[in-house]
Formats: structure tokens, C-alpha cells, sequence
């Protein structure tokens, strides 16, 4: 598959995470120092090799390496893209930098929630060494030619997750604060339709509230997802913002002490369908799509609803 072009100069390569198209998305941004937005997982780091080389690029190309947080499906390759991308710095958000450097607690986290699966689904991870990370600040600005991007720290998803503003292209770099974007070319839907990210460990609706109007009150038009392509943007917040509080309540709803998480699988499956129905979309059974992420939401939301209690 080539690059998707997506005007001024900016490029997405599709991952193919997981050997599926429309899943993942990278944004290269040809500019006078040419950026590169999401590495994906070092399972996705010879698919996005080749996508630099479909553009007339290598990796020596690269000026910057920019990932929106360390989640293993938008960094986990970031180390083995950094030793090919020799004239890089790694830009990452201040919470995130140190597991870039040493990914060992990073790795660890990422066992306990995919088990023996953990390999198969990412790879290997790689350190970077700290004298190529660059950490940017919440409104921090990088100059990468004719234009300058503005960082912007976005909690709700992870606490280490920053977007990232160009006003050149009118559009946000959004990583998974925004949602995640169901293509058509993924799910074989007829519609396209954007819900919020729940996955462990940092879930926090009140946290994507706050993100939410803050990016809604910034110059851009469109949000460019990771997972995958271009919202409008008020399209984008609306949905993420309903489909947080959404979450929130049902699991406020059934979760008990010791829950099993295909219960809230369940309750997360009838939800989606139900939800697609009032929206006028007809999915019919085929939600397996769905399947990964409403694993990992439910995993989420439970650890999200058990640290609530707790406070």
C-alpha cells in the first residue's frame, strides 16, 4: 500500500498493525527537516522502512522522530527506528521520555495486560539513548521549516501523551486523545465512526473533558487519528467526549469487586451495537472487528473504576 496523501506536504503510511489495513497510521511531514509522527510497534518497522523509501526517503533523512505517547502500538518502535534514523532526535512528552530511554518498566506494564501475546502483537522494544530524546513541554514549539509545531500536553488516554498542533496542514496530530477512527477499510462497514480509547492503565474521563476543551479551543480544523486517517474536528471531540462519559457510566453500572472482565466485554459489545443502531448504522452481528480494543477498553475501564473507588 503507498502513503495516503494528505495535502501540505504530509503523508500517512498505513502500519498494517497486525497485518490489517486501516489500523495505524504514521504522519511524515516533508518540511526542511523532515518529521516523522508515530513509529507503530517493531512489528510495523519494516512496513514504515518501506513507506519512507516510497517517498524518496531512508531513515538518515529524518530530522525529528516524534511520538504523541509510549503506548507499544505508537512507540514500541521508536528504538529500532532510531538506530536506523542516525541524524534523529526521539521527541517525546516528559512522562514518557524516561521509558524511552530504559523500556523495561514499559515492557513490564505491557506484559501484565498481554500476557504471552505480548511478543507476537509488538516485537521487541529498544532503548534510545538519552542524549537523542528531546522532551517537549505542554505549549513548547518545534521548528521544523516553514512550520513550526506546538505541543500540547493531553491526558485522558495516557498521562503521557501530548498532541501536537500545525498550522500549516490545519490539523492536530492527535495520537489516541481524540479517539480512534473506524475505517471503513478496516471494518467493512458502510460508515465510518470515532469512540474514545479506554485501554489500561490511565483512563480518566474528567481528564478527557479537560483535553477535550482545551483542543477546542485551538486553531485547527481537522484531527489526524492514529487509529486511522482524518475527523473533522468537531466531530472528533464530540464523540470521544460522549463516548468517555459513556464508559464511565457503565462501568459505574456493573462493575462488582472481582469482576470478570468478559462481563464488562459484554456490556461493552451491547453498548457498541446499541449504540450504532440509534445512530442510524446497521452492523448487523459482525462487531468482531471491535474485538481487540473492546478487550483492552474493558481491561481499562475496570482499572479505571477500581482506582475511582479507592480514592
Amino acid at each position: 500500500m503507498k502513503p495516503i496523501e494528505m495535502g501540505h506536504d504530509v503523508w500517512m503510511i498505513d502500519l498494517m498493525e497486525r497485518d490489517q489495513p486501516c489500523r495505524s497510521g504514521a504522519y511524515m511531514i516533508l518540511d526542511e527537516k523532515p518529521t516523522l509522527i508515530e513509529t507503530g510497534s517493531a512489528k510495523s518497522h519494516e512496513r514504515l522502512i518501506q513507506g519512507l523509501r516510497q517517498l524518496g526517503l531512508s531513515p538518515a533523512d529524518l530530522a525529528y522522530v516524534i511520538v504523541t505517547h509510549v503506548h507499544l502500538d505508537h512507540a514500541g518502535g521508536a528504538g529500532h527506528m532510531m538506530q536506523a534514523a542516525t541524524n534523529a532526535q526521539l521527541v517525546v512528552h516528559p512522562r514518557g521520555a524516561r521509558h524511552m530511554i530504559n523500556p523495561t518498566r514499559l515492557w513490564e506494564g505491557a506484559r501484565a495486560v498481554y500476557g504471552s501475546q505480548l511478543e507476537a502483537y509488538f516485537g521487541s522494544i529498544l532503548p534510545v539513548p538519552e542524549a537523542r530524546v528531546l522532551i517537549r513541554q505542554h505549549e513548547e514549539t518545534l521548528s521544523i521549516g516553514r512550520r513550526t509545531l506546538t505541543f500540547y500536553d493531553s491526558p485522558g488516554h495516557a498521562k503521557h501523551h501530548f498532541t501536537i498542533l500545525d498550522p500549516v496542514s490545519d490539523a492536530l496530530y492527535a495520537g489516541d486523545a481524540l479517539g480512534i477512527r473506524y475505517r471503513t477499510c478496516f471494518t467493512g462497514w458502510d460508515f465510518e465512526w470515532v469512540l474514545p480509547s479506554t485501554s489500561p492503565v490511565d483512563f480518566d474521563p474528567d481528564a478527557v473533558h479537560r483535553t477535550a476543551a482545551m483542543l477546542a479551543e485551538l486553531p485547527f480544523q481537522w484531527v489526524y487519528h492514529t487509529h486511522f486517517g482524518r475527523s473533522p474536528k468537531e466531530e472528533a471531540i464530540r464523540d470521544t467526549v460522549r463516548g468517555a462519559d459513556a464508559f464511565a457510566e457503565l462501568i459505574a453500572r456493573v462493575y462488582q469487586p472481582g469482576i470478570h472482565p468478559e462481563t464488562v466485554m459484554n456490556a461493552l459489545r451491547a453498548w457498541i451495537r446499541d449504540d450504532l443502531i440509534r445512530q442510524g448504522y446497521r452492523p448487523g452481528d459482525d462487531i468482531d472487528v471491535l474485538d481487540i480494543d473492546v478487550v483492552l477498553d474493558a481491561l481499562g475501564l475496570i482499572h479505571y473504576e477500581q482506582r475511582r473507588r479507592q480514592a
